[in-house]
């Protein structure tokens, strides 16, 4: 059994606060085929209730986290003219050690984002 985990945290750095209501899509990608894995939505922390990827069901391999940032900017106020500059944000990564925590978070505005490997 793995030990390792998946989390993610997304903050609104437009307005200064976590990411709250965002819906965020998990995929496992092998060559063409992409598997879903989960979906969980953020909550006032702009956290998941739980690893996104919990141990057990934690391997290496290739996989994206879909950050659905449009309905979020449009919930909020701040989607502007259509189409919105960022609709669904793909975040592609590499897990290659099964026993690590992997933190994948978003820092999200209207019209830019950036990420890292977090701790």
């Amino acid at each position: 059994m793995s030990t390792g985990f998946l989390t993610t945290h997304v903050l609104d750095t437009a307005r200064g606060m976590p990411a709250a209501g965002l819906v965020i899509v998990l995929l496992r990608l092998d060559g063409d085929t992409a598997q879903e894995l989960a979906r969980m939505t953020t909550n006032a922390d702009g956290r998941t209730d739980a690893p996104i990827l919990p141990q057990g069901r934690f391997a290496a391999g290739t996989y994206e986290l879909v950050f659905h940032a449009g309905d979020y900017l449009r919930a909020t106020g701040q989607d502007g003219d259509a189409p919105l500059f960022l609709d669904t944000v793909p975040i592609r990564f590499g897990i290659s050690d099964a026993a690590a925590h992997y933190h994948v978070p978003l820092l999200l505005s209207p019209y830019g984002y950036s990420t890292y490997r977090g701790s």
